[in-house]
């Protein structure tokens, strides 16, 4: 390419080998992703059961995690049926930008639902009076702003820089990183900007979610044995895809700091991350969650029930 030329496009040279395989895992992942989070939010939506705090902000992170994927994996799997994975340079920066505002969104998503077990679990008499509807809208609101805000000004600096010399990306997406070291000017703002933010997302939400535990532990302490196991099941779900959302995020990070790590290795962890907390989400609150089973159960029942109810009623000539 023409050093001079701008570019128009830019080249995904990630997963290139084993197309057919890569494509089958990617599209089972997908399919498990979509089939998992949409059941969570199918329930809560239609189970009078399922109408607490809680379940409204477990149905918006179901959500989240259905469009954190949706950025990434349907491009993915259309650039593995072709010789080349080629993706327009808006495309690209628009498929930057809600790939990372997704996946802060559901950080801040995971800090309003440790906010929640707080209230639940320090608070019981006045949760009702404090998790009314109009807060828990407000804190959902503000979780998507969080998400959608803080990624804004990285992409603007993204925009601004030239591309005119190589268009390869060495990522299985339009990664932020990835793409922003291909531009001809200096990157320097760029490097410093989006190390500040991730700093601002990962920590800023991680301090949040450790301030509310470490005052439900302290509430707990001074509960009898029933009522800390109560207390323990009630959050024991969170805290799990908690440390793996946070400690898969922390891998990501630690491999694009350390030199040692090869660009395969670094797509690698990436990729686990990207699909993983999406995908283990609904194994984690389902298992550990009673009133999900019966939920599930019960629409199992009417999904069963309703062909034989409508069969009874069809008059025989």
């Amino acid at each position: 390419m023409n050093i001079s030329a701008p570019v128009t496009f830019f080249i995904i040279e990630g997963l290139q080998e084993k197309k057919m395989l890569m494509f089958g895992v990617f599209l089972t992942i997908y399919v498990v992703v979509l089939c998992g989070n949409g059941m969570i939010i199918y329930l809560v939506r239609t189970d009078p059961k399922l109408k607490s705090p809680m379940y409204f902000f477990l149905h918006n992170l179901s959500f989240s995690d259905m469009l954190y994927v949706t950025v990434s994996i349907p491009n993915l799997l259309s650039g593995l049926l072709k010789k080349e994975h080629v993706i327009s340079k808006p495309g690209c920066m628009v498929q930057m930008y809600f790939f990372l505002s997704m996946g802060s969104t559901c950080r801040a998503i995971l800090t309003v639902m440790a906010f929640d077990r707080y209230v639940a679990i320090c608070n019981p008499l006045r949760y009702t009076t404090i998790m009314t509807k109009q807060v828990c809208i407000l804190l959902v609101f503000a979780a998507w702003c969080f998400g959608y805000g803080m990624v804004l000004p990285a992409l603007c600096l993204a925009l601004q820089r030239q591309f005119c010399g190589p268009n390869r990306v060495k990522h299985v997406l339009c990664d932020h990183s990835s793409v922003v070291r291909l531009a001809c000017d200096d990157t320097t703002v760029n490097n410093y900007l989006s190390l500040s933010l991730a700093m601002v997302v990962l920590l800023g939400t991680f301090s949040l979610i450790l301030a509310s535990y470490v005052c439900i532990g302290k509430a707990v302490r001074g509960m009898g044995r029933a009522e800390r196991m109560k207390a323990f099941a009630t959050c024991a779900s969170h805290l799990i895809v908690v440390c793996i959302s946070y400690v898969s995020a922390t891998c990501v990070y630690v491999s694009y700091r350390v030199a040692t790590f090869s660009p395969d290795a670094r797509m690698i962890v990436a990729v686990v991350y990207s699909v993983l907390t999406p995908s283990l989400n609904p194994i984690i609150y389902s298992l550990r969650n009673k009133e999900l089973w019966e939920a599930l159960t019960r629409a199992l029942s009417r999904c069963v029930a309703s062909p034989s109810a409508h069969r009874k009623t069809i008059p025989i000539s």
